[in-house]
């Protein structure tokens, strides 16, 4: 019953808002775009959710992330990647087409990305051979994407958890920020937002992690480190069996890093 009464929420927030520049499409749509979300159509698996490839009738590819209705936090990122994204529009942020509220289900639906997210193209086992132009070319579209978010959009907001796998490549391997999930409004007349900790071992800033004062530096730290995964090739994370091993910087290179980042 709860979930139904949140459900019927959800659908009116997304229907009746204002400024919400979001389609709405219906779970037939989505279902026969996705072939029953045919695990052959699955792109990736989220903490939340999964996301699948599909094509709509006026033969549009498209990505579907299914989030889960149970999870408070599944919902919580739902609503946050909608009202966070659905009427902007920049060359290097993932473009949501719309989503679906229906079947006790929870799905965004984005633009297609071929080269799938830049964790995979760094050190997935099918990685690709990127020469350093092309490691330059996703370094600039991932800056020329937080700039927009941090000063060009009408609406300044924190991402909060920029990262190599929410960082998508296109067909010309151009970079777009992706995952809206975490992000946070940031009022210039306050110095920072006090909020709760979230986000990515390894790629937060020290101050958040340690007082949860957050600021557009803490992406610019973030993307810092994912800089240095694109020249090192190396990962901040790496997994052994079912444990997951830190791999850290040094301290000179964190350090500087951190140095840049608060001036």
């Amino acid at each position: 019953m709860l979930i139904k009464v949140l459900m019927n929420f959800l659908w009116y927030l997304i229907t009746t808002a204002q400024g919400l520049q979001t389609n709405c499409f219906t779970w037939r749509q989505l279902q026969a775009a996705t072939n029953n979300f045919d695990q052959a159509n699955k792109l990736g698996e989220g903490g939340f959710g999964s996301v699948f490839k599909g094509e709509l009738s006026n033969g549009t590819i498209i990505a579907v992330k299914q989030l889960s209705s149970e999870s408070s936090q599944g919902n919580r990122e739902f609503v946050n990647e909608i009202g966070m994204i659905s009427g902007l529009n920049h060359p290097n942020l993932v473009k949501l087409y719309g989503c679906c509220v229906e079947k006790n289900q929870l799905l965004l639906v984005y633009e297609y990305m071929e080269k799938n997210s830049l964790a995979l193209a760094l050190f997935g086992k099918s990685s690709h051979k990127l020469n350093w132009s092309t490691r330059q070319k996703i370094c600039v579209g991932i800056a020329r994407g937080l700039e927009f978010l941090h000063h060009g959009s009408t609406i300044k907001m924190v991402h909060r958890d920029i990262k190599t796998t929410n960082v998508l490549l296109d067909t010309d391997f151009n970079a777009k920020i992706s995952d809206f999930g975490l992000a946070r409004l940031h009022d210039e007349e306050h110095s920072h937002i006090s909020t709760k900790i979230a986000g990515t071992i390894g790629y937060m800033a020290p101050e958040y992690a340690l007082r949860g004062q957050l600021t557009e530096k803490a992406d610019v730290y973030s993307f810092g480190i994912v800089a240095m995964e694109i020249v090192s090739g190396r990962s901040t994370v790496k997994k052994k069996g079912s444990a997951i091993i830190k791999v850290y910087l040094t301290f000179g290179i964190r350090a500087y890093l951190y140095l840049i980042n608060s001036f």
